[in-house]
């Protein structure tokens, strides 16, 4: 529960309880729903990106250095993720969203992978 849940009016109580969450790199962070995902995690200053920030398109899907997976139900990708994806280094196969242009609905569980632009699933060593 939203930590200021425990102070509000019970009818607050609904809006609070409809609040995803996103868990990434081993933090829960609550958001409003509806949120972009890289807004989200920026906010919680949680970096989706490998490289440095002012490389990239600052949210508009162009430059794909957001790319993320994704565990839980983050909606279809939108015409411009799904063209940003299919442009090398990516794969439209791969599974990756573009955190930028995903809206946060429900909980989800999210990753970064290796790479500049996150296209490199990391592998565990045996």
């Amino acid at each position: 529960m939203h930590p200021a849940a425990a102070t509000q009016p019970k009818a607050l109580d609904a809006v609070f309880s409809n609040m995803p969450t996103v868990e990434y790199d081993g933090e829960e962070i609550d958001c409003a729903s509806g949120e972009r995902l890289r807004d989200v995690l920026l906010a919680a200053d949680a970096s989706v990106h490998n490289g440095p920030r002012a490389v990239s398109c600052h949210g508009h899907g162009s430059c794909g250095t957001c790319a993320v997976e994704i565990r839980g139900d983050a909606g279809e990708p939108t015409r411009r993720e799904r063209l940003r994806l299919s442009i090398p280094p990516h794969d439209p196969d791969s599974g990756l969203r573009l955190a930028c242009q995903v809206r946060v609905t429900d909980d989800l569980a999210v990753e970064k992978h290796d790479g500049f632009w996150g296209e490199q699933k990391r592998t565990t060593e045996s």
